[in-house]
């Protein structure tokens, strides 16, 4: 292999993320700790925005869409670590209706990748008689998912 192509594929690869990587965390009720949600295997960040339709006669046969409102939410699963103070947590913000504040961050890197306000919508925990028990995560977010990359933020204590 050259080193012209060594070097291209080792630059892609450096920009590459294993998803391993990145964590998914909420403050605790103080404010002054951050925890990662223990076991955690799987993270999806959903980004959607409504669209609706502007489609006329003069259109030339196209439907014409504009953008509306966006939303954001995330899906979290793992093991299931009962005793675990984010599991602690995770149980406590279920029972109740508040927003709490979620980071996103690449725990190789030390960098934070997302942040916001969100509620817990859903927390079900699943036992199977021949698996680990396992749990499941939906945050509905609520206002803006910040990048972190260009805004970075902490929470106010």
């Amino acid at each position: 292999m050259s080193e012209t192509l060594k070097t291209e594929l080792s630059g892609k690869l450096n920009k590459a993320i294993a998803g391993k990587d990145i964590l998914l965390s909420i403050w605790d009720s103080t404010g002054s700790a951050l925890l990662a949600i223990a076991g955690q295997q799987g993270l999806t960040i959903n980004r959607d925005k409504d669209t609706f339709e502007v489609t006329s006669k003069d259109s030339d046969g196209w439907k014409e869409f504009l953008g509306g409102f966006k939303e954001w939410s995330i899906d979290n699963d793992g093991i299931y670590v009962r005793d675990s103070d984010s599991h602690k947590m995770l149980k406590t913000l279920f029972e109740s209706d508040e927003p709490f504040l979620i980071k996103v961050t690449n725990q190789k890197t030390e960098t934070d990748l997302f942040g916001g306000m969100a509620i817990l919508q859903s927390y079900p925990v699943e036992a199977p008689y021949d698996d680990a028990v396992t749990y499941t995560a939906s945050l509905q977010g609520t206002g803006a998912l910040v990048d972190l990359e260009d805004a970075p933020f902490a929470p106010e204590v």
